[in-house]
């Protein structure tokens, strides 16, 4: 699953990858906004935390599940 997070004020943003899925991803971003919390976490597909404030969060784009192709297609 392809992340991508928006960070306010900020010309970057953070993106990787991770093992979980869309209605996981949604469910912690979602949970973390609704109870006004400082912060919440995502864990990439290497093992890497990510902390993300959320009073600094523009916005959260959630991939597809399905794999890129790679090749040539006739």
């Amino acid at each position: 699953m392809d992340i991508r997070i928006g960070i306010a004020n900020s010309p970057r943003e953070i993106n990787f990858e991770s093992s979980q899925t869309a209605a996981e991803i949604e469910q912690t971003v979602g949970a973390a906004l609704e109870a006004k919390s400082t912060h919440f976490t995502l864990k990439d597909d290497k093992g890497k935390l990510y902390v993300v404030p959320t009073v600094a969060l523009a916005y959260v784009e959630i991939g597809s599940d399905t794999s890129r192709r790679v090749g040539f297609v006739a």
